[in-house]
């Protein structure tokens, strides 16, 4: 195997263990979210577990953030949660940020 061919199968697995936590990162956000809107939405227990899960299906319906804010938006238009645009996507950023300490630590 020369060299340029050592560099390129690095860089590609680099590439892939990139995407992977990327991908984890982005689950367990949603899932912090999910669980930060619950207790908002008056869920706790079960009840939150499960609205997490709904909201981690959710970022399945397009590419982005912009699915998840719908759904959490929308859902807290229909309760009567009072909280802003800037409020849950700011949360989304520090939900995204507690999620990379969590999955870099370990957890």
């Amino acid at each position: 195997m020369t060299t340029f061919e050592k560099r390129k199968d690095a860089y590609e697995s680099k590439f892939a263990r990139d995407e992977e936590l990327k991908f984890k990162a982005m689950a367990r956000r949603n899932k912090l979210v999910g669980l930060w809107a619950a207790e908002k939405l008056g869920k706790s227990g079960d009840a939150a577990d499960a609205y997490a899960r709904e909201v981690i299906r959710s970022d399945m319906e397009e590419a982005g953030d912009e699915d998840v804010f719908r759904k959490i938006r929308g859902d807290f238009d229909a309760a009567g949660v009072d909280q802003s645009d800037h409020q849950i996507r700011r949360t989304m950023e520090e939900k995204l940020a507690d999620a990379v300490a969590q999955i870099e630590a370990g957890n």
